[in-house]
Parts: C-alpha cells; sequence; structure tokens
C-alpha cells in the first residue's frame, strides 16, 4: 500500500511534476549545484517510491514511457548540428567518441565474464537473447543517458520483467549518482591533475544569438518533434520496430544538420526536453525498487563496477596520452554516463566556461548514438563474439 493510489493517474502524474520542481529548486542550493537537478529528482522519487509515498508501478508511468520518451529525443536534439558538434567542438567530441568506446569495451567484457542468464529474467528472452540484451541496456544508458535506457528497455524487452527493470534502474541511477560525485571531485586530485595537458578553459565560447522563447516557438518544437515520432514510427514500422528510437533519432539529426535556420526558429526546445525529462527521470526512478535490486543486487553491481572501471581506464587513461585536458575527459564521460543535462552543468561549477556548450552538443549527440550502439549490439552481438 502506498500513500497516493496507483490507480488515481492524475495524483501520481502531479507527484512526478513535483519531484521534478523539487529537483530543479534543489539544483539551486549550494549542495545540489555541484550533484545537479536530474540526480535529485532520481534520489527524490527513488526515496519517495521506497517510502511508499508514490508506487512503483502506475499508468502514469506508462503515459511518461509510451508518449514523452519519443518526444523528448527529437527535443534534444534540434540542437545537433552534425557539422558543429564534429567541427566546432572537436577536442569535446573526440574525448566523447572515447568515452563511448570505453563504455562499449566495459560492457562487453562485463556481459563475457558474468554469468547474466544467472539472474532468471521473465521478459520472454531465451537464455542466448539476455546477454546481448542485457549489454545493450547498459551500453546505451552509459551512452547518453536514461533517455536511451528506456528505449532499449522497449526493444530489448527487458522492461517486460517489471522485477528485473526496476531492479536495474536503482543499480543503474545510484552508481550514475556516485560516479557524479566522484567526477566532482577529481580536479582535486593535483596528483592525478599534472598528468594531463593544461588548457584553460574558462573562456565563454560566443554562439549565435538565441532567439527569445515564446509559446509559439514551444509549441512549434513540440509539433514538429511530434511529427518526426509519428513518421519515424512509419518508417520503422516498415523496416523493423526494433529500430523505432534509431529512425526518430536519424531524421532529428537530418533535420537539424540540413536545416539550421528552421530549427533556430524552435527557441526553447532543449529547455522544454530537459523540464519533461525531469518528469521522466522522476518516474522511471519511481520503478527503483531497493529491495528487488538487492535480491539481484551482487551480478547487477558487478556488471555496472566492470563496465564503469574500463570506461574510466578507457577515457583517461587514453586521453592523456593523446593529450586531451582533464576538464574535457571529464565533461565527455559526464555526457556519456548521465547525459546532456549534468555535463554542462558540472562544467559550468568548476568554471569551465568554454566546456558548457560542448558539454550540451556531445551530451545531445549521445542520446542519437547510445540509442544506435545498444541497438547495434543487442540484434549483432553473435556476429562480433
Amino acid at each position: 500500500m502506498t500513500m497516493l493510489n496507483p490507480d488515481n493517474d492524475m495524483a501520481v502524474m502531479t507527484a512526478l511534476f513535483v519531484i521534478a520542481v523539487i529537483g530543479f529548486m534543489g539544483e539551486k542550493t549550494r549542495i545540489g549545484s555541484h550533484i545537479t537537478g536530474a540526480v535529485i529528482t532520481i534520489l527524490a522519487a527513488i526515496t519517495a517510491a521506497n517510502l511508499n509515498i508514490i508506487p512503483h508501478q502506475s499508468a502514469a508511468y506508462d503515459f511518461v514511457f509510451t508518449y514523452l520518451v519519443p518526444i523528448l529525443i527529437p527535443l534534444f536534439l534540434f540542437k545537433a548540428n552534425l557539422k558543429q558538434i564534429f567541427f566546432e567542438t572537436n577536442r569535446t567530441t573526440g574525448a566523447f567518441l572515447l568515452a563511448s568506446l570505453g563504455t562499449v569495451l566495459g560492457v562487453t567484457v562485463a556481459a563475457l565474464v558474468l554469468d547474466l542468464s544467472s539472474l532468471g529474467i521473465h521478459s520472454g528472452l531465451s537464455p542466448a537473447q539476455l546477454e546481448p540484451a542485457i549489454a545493450g541496456l547498459f551500453a546505451s544508458t552509459y551512452i547518453g543517458g536514461s533517455v536511451n535506457y528506456a528505449a532499449l528497455g522497449e526493444i530489448t524487452g527487458l522492461s517486460n520483467d517489471a522485477s528485473f527493470f526496476s531492479a536495474a534502474t536503482a543499480a543503474d541511477n545510484l552508481f550514475s549518482a556516485v560516479y557524479l560525485g566522484m567526477l566532482a571531485l577529481v580536479p582535486g586530485w593535483r596528483w592525478l591533475a599534472a598528468r594531463y595537458n593544461d588548457h584553460d578553459h574558462r573562456e565563454i565560447i560566443k554562439e549565435v544569438q538565441a532567439l527569445p522563447i515564446t509559446a509559439m516557438s514551444l509549441m512549434a518544437a513540440l509539433a514538429i518533434a511530434m511529427v518526426i515520432v509519428v513518421v519515424g514510427d512509419l518508417i520503422s514500422g516498415i523496416i523493423g520496430n526494433g529500430w523505432r528510437y534509431v529512425v526518430i533519432s536519424s531524421l532529428t539529426l537530418l533535420l537539424a544538420t540540413l536545416c539550421p535556420r528552421l530549427v533556430k526558429q524552435l527557441s526553447g526546445s532543449f529547455e522544454l526536453g530537459v523540464g519533461l525529462s525531469f518528469v521522466f527521470f522522476a518516474s522511471i526512478a519511481a520503478g527503483a525498487d531497493i529491495l528487488a535490486m538487492i535480491n539481484v543486487a551482487p551480478i547487477l553491481i558487478s556488471l555496472v563496477l566492470i563496465l564503469l572501471s574500463i570506461h574510466c581506464l578507457v577515457t583517461f587513461g587514453l586521453g592523456s596520452l593523446l593529450g586531451l585536458s582533464l576538464p574535457e575527459l571529464i565533461t565527455a564521460s559526464n555526457a556519456a554516463i548521465l547525459g546532456a543535462t549534468t555535463a554542462p552543468a558540472l562544467a559550468a561549477t568548476k568554471g569551465w566556461n568554454n566546456l558548457v556548450a560542448p558539454g550540451i552538443l556531445v551530451g545531445v549527440f549521445g542520446y542519437a548514438l547510445g540509442t544506435f550502439l545498444g541497438t547495434l549490439i543487442f540484434k549483432y552481438w553473435g556476429m562480433f563474439l
């Protein structure tokens, strides 16, 4: 029994929006500015659910997953002009691709070393399909964040097992929060910082003056995002529903790259996406049943620890050899593990002003890349291993 009835959809949805607002308010505090509103929202939702204030399962959450998640992807990717990403932020892009490689290698090693079939997942997948499904799931979430996690949960079918998915969500969110805290502390480690090239990241990159956010620009952004989702669903229905989010991401990237003047008119699209993503964070974190995680915790904890360890070795080890600075690598790793909302926030709090915009750009690029690579790993795992 929970304080809010799971069948009271309006009350549960209200709670999600309230928790999202708490995340934004918490971000304004001294401590909250370091861990960011996204993490505050996630932790608040996990706490509320495990204190039986809000339910672990509700139709309101299903609404968020079904309708908000696909719309979030275009809202974030409207800023992802590939020409700008690869040519104007090339150093941070290189660091992000390195971080993504570390994630892929980490999840591959973890999946091969651990016996994932022992999790006893009831999702309709055969034991042979569990390894690539879990590998794809965690690869996606650690190359862009929780939006990719939800997409791969649907693509792989792992979200059909509520017990496993909530446990995996809890492990993902808790370790992501801890990892973010570690990244915030790393710059203060002088011995480590001395091993990297020194770059001045205090200069602010001048951006094109953005148009004012209006009711029309917000509605236009939402309408175009919905059109992209509908067209993407039509295309994915022809080529196979497993490619739904890859198609939606590809269509948005194509629009953002070929029609920059059009997407410039969609002022506030990213901010709208951030606001709705906090609601999404709250809904997915509410399903994080700590007791369920404890039952399968050893193997999930092992998987995440192996993945993050190799991710760090590749990102910071090879990054040092390639002459990338520690702030660039921290921003890239942050964008890969937690997404576009936390990377620029951490950069701003550290005074790395010219890494704020690149942090956003590589973060939104991660929404597309994470879903794409996660889907490839799930579908073609056996071809490479």
